[in-house]
């Protein structure tokens, strides 16, 4: 004879631990990759505008006009570094390096912009380049995030 067993105790509605934790990382996937579009939005649209007239850039700055249109095209090259190597999957590595670019243009903008205006004007320069730098921390490989340098 056989008996059928049945049992009253049943499992949590909870997924388990790996289904959490691909959710975790597909949202702060979805968010970085939404922080990187809109970086590279901001980086194109303002290198675009240096590029078309460096004369009215350098004028709100004391910095040459040359100077200006090499930041702009910086900006632009950037911008497209940020998404295109994720999108095309070709050297994706490309992405933390463009990043860390954006940010050494961002530490001399919000340098610039606290000595020549305010450091309440600073702070737009600075807000985006703590962003930049939270692409190029994420998108490096984790060897790198895992080193200790002091």
């Amino acid at each position: 004879m056989q008996t059928i067993s049945l049992s009253t105790t049943a499992r949590p509605a909870t997924p388990a631990r790996s289904q959490i934790s691909k959710r975790a990382i597909s949202r702060s996937g979805a968010l970085l990759w939404t922080i990187q579009g809109a970086l590279a939005v901001t980086f194109v649209f303002a290198g675009l505008t240096k590029l078309a007239a460096p004369g009215a850039a350098a004028d709100s700055s004391n910095l040459p006009v040359m100077f200006m249109a090499f930041i702009g095209i910086c900006e632009v090259l950037g911008g497209v570094g940020l998404v295109l190597p994720g999108i095309t999957r070709i050297r994706p590595g490309l992405t933390p390096l463009a990043a860390a670019g954006l940010l050494v243009i961002m530490v001399g903008a919000t340098t610039v912009t606290a000595v020549e205006n305010s450091v309440a004007l600073a702070m737009m320069p600075f807000a985006v380049g703590v962003l930049a730098l939270l692409v190029a921390y994420r998108r490096a490989p984790s060897g790198i995030r895992q080193a200790r340098f002091f």
